[in-house]
């Protein structure tokens, strides 16, 4: 392992090797065939092993060696040592939730407690109708905002060609991209995509869950354009295939890049869709589609902006739960007070934290982190210029903490 594109070459093989010890750990790989490893798993002794003596050839790398690529290899140890600590994970070592995040995901994110959530809790009880509980309240009332089952793929549809089209005003897709919609049942998450290789997805909707208006742009361009779609079809195009850096033939899960592809993938929805111009095209275009009252419209997105600030309550409760402060009854309880869950809601999304743990700050923090980094890379006011920026960062990516401390 003496140049950069070995230590790649090895993380690659030590990713689909963890990949055997957990299922939902590989994501994507679109590498070579021959690099699958075998039926036989190798043992997580032998896996700790294999990833220090990497990281040991990556620090012993020389200039020469290096090649120009100091950011590369800084990327890619990064990962190395979140492997190394999933490989922890899955021999039974326990972090607590902070030193999960900075493990898998080269963070620790900002934190709120209830004070914080309690005062956005006055907030939204001002603008829901009616009187009694809130979340009672609260649940009725955005039920007017479900979109019926038999209408779901024509409005999902509608969303994701007006992502598309805007997409497509800022950057020249790979002609063959593309991506097809399934509807399925029985998952932990709400939508979810697969990505194949040479620029095609499967998204999957899970269709168990109440799909509200707002979400079908929300998944449209989360999981499509610009965000998850996008994104792996850059990685797959521009960094694996015209570069030839291999690392990027495959996404782990539990890892480093997860903070980027959830962050980018939900701040791009703001990218796409600035807040008012999102208004109008839900309400003028996706409202009738589903069949909802358009003159209900505006105090249904005053709500949704303050919605949006109890979005770390997520993180509040998988850190409370994950480092045993609470049961899973009082982590459900919490969730549907400060989430505003009803029980059944609540209690999927308690499954989610159990499988994913820690996983739940890729999408807040990293969404935040994200767009403060944005803002830092961009000058004036320019939209077009956010866009650049934002497409330079999905083509050129970075971690956590490289995106914390830019230069």
């Amino acid at each position: 392992m003496n140049t950069i594109n070995h230590i790649a070459e090895s993380y690659v093989k030590l990713s689909l090797n963890i990949g055997q010890h957990c299922e939902y750990y590989v994501d994507a790989y679109y590498g070579p065939e021959q690099w699958r490893p075998s039926t036989q798993k190798i043992t997580l002794a032998q896996l700790k092993e294999n990833a220090l003596t990497i990281i040991s050839a990556a620090e012993l790398l020389n200039d020469v060696q290096i090649n120009g690529q100091q950011a590369r290899l800084d990327y890619l140890t990064v990962h190395l040592r979140a492997s190394l600590a999933y490989i922890d994970k899955l021999a039974g070592v326990k972090l607590d939730f902070r030193s999960e995040c900075k493990a898998l995901y080269d963070v620790v994110p900002t934190e709120y407690d209830e004070a914080h959530f309690d005062r956005v809790l006055i907030e939204l009880d001002a603008l829901v109708p009616g009187k009694g509980e809130l979340n009672q309240r609260f649940n009725e009332y955005r039920s007017e905002f479900i979109i019926p089952k038999d209408k779901l793929s024509e409005v999902f549809d509608a969303a994701i060609n007006e992502a598309r089209r805007r997409t497509l005003q800022n950057i020249d897709l790979p002609t063959n991209e593309n991506f097809d919609v399934e509807l399925v049942h029985d998952q932990v998450w709400t939508a979810y995509n697969w990505y194949k290789g040479e620029s095609y997805s499967l998204i999957q909707l899970n269709t168990d869950i109440p799909i509200y208006i707002e979400r079908a742009v929300d998944l449209a361009a989360h999981e499509g354009y610009p965000g998850h779609h996008l994104f792996n079809s850059l990685l797959d195009k521009e960094l694996y295939n015209d570069r030839g850096w291999v690392e990027y033939s495959i996404y782990n899960l539990y890892g480093p890049t997860s903070l980027l592809a959830e962050g980018s993938a939900n701040y791009g929805i703001e990218v796409a869709f600035p807040w008012q111009q999102r208004i109008i095209f839900e309400r003028d275009t996706l409202f009738p589609l589903a069949g909802i009252d358009q003159s209900k419209a505006e105090v249904y997105y005053q709500t949704q902006t303050v919605l949006h600030k109890l979005s770390y309550a997520d993180n509040m409760v998988a850190q409370r739960y994950i480092d045993n402060e609470i049961t899973a009854e009082q982590a459900i309880g919490l969730l549907m007070k400060y989430s505003l869950f009803n029980e059944e809601r609540a209690r999927q999304r308690l499954s989610f934290i159990e499988r994913n743990r820690s996983y739940v700050i890729t999408y807040n923090y990293g969404q935040d982190l994200v767009r403060d980094y944005l803002a830092t890379q961009v000058t004036n006011d320019s939209h077009k210029e956010l866009w650049l920026e934002y497409l330079v960062l999905l083509a050129l990516p970075k971690t956590g903490s490289m995106m914390e401390k830019p230069t």
